[in-house]
C-alpha cells in the first residue's frame, strides 16, 4: 500500500504476508493518511493491481479499492499486474514474457514487445503448461514475473531473466501506469470491476470435480 502526490511516492507499506490482509488494509491506510495529514475524501484516485495473482489477495485488494473509491467518490483505476512487471524490465530487453504460477504445472503467461519505448502486449493473458510455453517461446525474449519464484531453476541456461528485485510489481510501477490512465481521463466502474482470474480457484475445481455446482 502506498500514497503518492502526483509522480512522487510519499509512503509505502509492505503488509505482513503472515497476517490477514483483510484485517490490516484499512488500519494501514488510516495510519498512512494520518502521517501525511490527509483525509480520505482528499484522495483523487485509487490504483489497484487486479491480477492475475492470489485469489484471496485479489478479492481483498480489489474490494477494498472499490469500497474506498465509492466512499470517497474518487477515481478508480485497475492496473494489469503483468503490465506493471513489464514496466520494470531493463532497457536492453526488447521482448518479454511475464509469468506467474498457476499451479499444477501450469503458468499464467503474457508476451510483450517494446514499441517506441513502451511495452505493448502481443498475446492475451493465458494459462499454459510450463513445458509448452518453454518450447514455443522466442529465444530472444526475456522472462520476468512472480513465476520465477517457482520456475527459475527450471529455465535452461542462457535465457535472459530479469533480476529478482524487478520481477514482482512495485508501487512505483503501478503509480506510473495508473497516472498514465488517469491523465488520459480513463476511468473504471467500481460496480463492475473484477479481478483477472482466468480459471476457478482450487477449491472450486475440487468442488466441480465431485460433480457439484458452485
Amino acid at each position: 500500500m502506498a500514497l503518492a502526490r502526483g509522480d512522487q511516492l510519499l509512503a509505502v507499506r509492505q503488509l505482513d504476508e503472515a497476517r490477514r490482509h483483510a484485517r490490516d488494509l484499512a488500519p494501514t491506510l488510516a495510519r498512512l493518511l494520518a502521517e501525511q495529514g490527509w483525509r480520505a475524501r482528499e484522495i483523487d484516485a485509487v490504483f489497484v493491481s487486479h491480477g492475475p495473482g492470489s485469489y484471496t489477495g485479489l478479492r481483498v485488494g480489489i474490494m477494498s479499492a472499490k469500497t474506498l473509491a465509492y466512499a470517497t467518490s474518487c477515481v478508480l483505476l485497475a492496473i494489469d499486474t503483468f503490465a506493471a512487471v513489464g514496466h520494470q524490465a531493463p532497457p536492453e530487453a526488447d521482448r518479454l514474457d511475464v509469468v506467474a504460477d498457476a499451479q499444477q504445472g501450469k503458468i499464467y503467461v503474457q508476451s510483450f514487445v517494446r514499441d517506441a519505448g513502451e511495452w505493448k502486449s502481443t498475446t492475451a493473458l493465458s494459462i499454459q503448461r510450463f513445458e509448452d510455453w518453454l518450447n514455443r517461446r522466442p529465444s530472444s525474449a526475456w522472462v520476468s514475473g512472480p513465476g520465477l519464484n517457482t520456475y527459475r531453476s527450471c529455465l535452461p541456461e542462457g535465457i535472459p531473466v530479469v533480476e529478482d528485485s524487478e520481477s514482482e510489481p512495485r508501487a512505483e510501477s503501478l503509480l506510473a501506469l495508473g497516472l498514465r490512465r488517469y491523465r488520459s481521463a480513463e476511468r473504471d466502474d467500481p460496480w463492475s470491476l473484477e479481478p483477472i482470474y482466468l480459471r476457478p480457484s482450487a477449491a472450486e475445481e475440487q468442488w466441480r470435480g465431485q460433480g457439484r455446482r458452485p
